[in-house]
């Protein structure tokens, strides 16, 4: 799991979500330890990472090349993936102007989880992440325009990067105008779930 950021406002909607997706191969064990101390904050770079992963004999794949936002027909969808040993779950974020909702996706079966609705940030990553954005959401944020919120996003990406092997340097941002029929892109997505032909 890594970071997706989005503000909802009433102009509009923002997104991003970083590209970074690390595969882990080894003892169980040792991977969740890894993975514990790597969303925790306590592993901040590339370098500690690799080392800190040959030290306790986990192989790892570091890939930054892994889209996790996108915009479908004037909705923003952002998802994470979520390990915890062996069982993993999605968390998608929906986003267009003015309304938002997030659901959890477990064994193909598609959950809403909450909904909200204008003039919202909402945060989906591991731990040292999402307490990262909550800080500079927190610290920064006076009210503004979506170009305000933008800013904001782009630069807790970057620090969030700067902090965490977690997240790539490298994003992906989407936004829209439109209020879209979220909806609509949850009951088709639901269907694909179910029948991922």
């Amino acid at each position: 799991m890594t970071l997706v950021i989005a503000f909802i406002g009433k102009q509009g909607a923002v997104m991003a979500g970083d590209m970074r997706e690390i595969a882990f191969g080894g003892d169980d064990a040792s991977i969740e330890d890894l993975e514990r101390e790597l969303y925790d904050g306590s592993i901040a770079s590339d370098s500690d990472l690799a080392q800190r992963a040959g030290e306790i004999g986990v192989t790892i794949r570091v890939r930054d090349d892994k889209a996790k936002v996108s915009q479908r027909d004037g909705v923003l969808v952002g998802e994470v993936t979520e390990t915890e040993g062996a069982k993993t779950s999605r968390k998608r974020l929906y986003a267009t102007k003015g309304s938002y909702v997030i659901a959890e996706i477990v064994d193909s079966r598609l959950r809403v989880m909450q909904k909200g609705q204008a003039s919202n940030f909402v945060v989906l990553g591991n731990d040292i992440t999402k307490r990262i954005a909550n800080q500079c959401i927190q610290g920064m944020w006076e009210g503004g325009t979506i170009q305000d919120a933008l800013r904001l996003i782009m630069l807790t990406m970057q620090i969030a990067a700067s902090v965490t092997a977690s997240v790539s340097r490298t994003f992906v941002l989407v936004h829209t105008d439109s209020a879209a029929d979220i909806t609509t892109a949850i009951a088709t997505d639901s269907r694909k779930e179910q029948n991922p032909d």
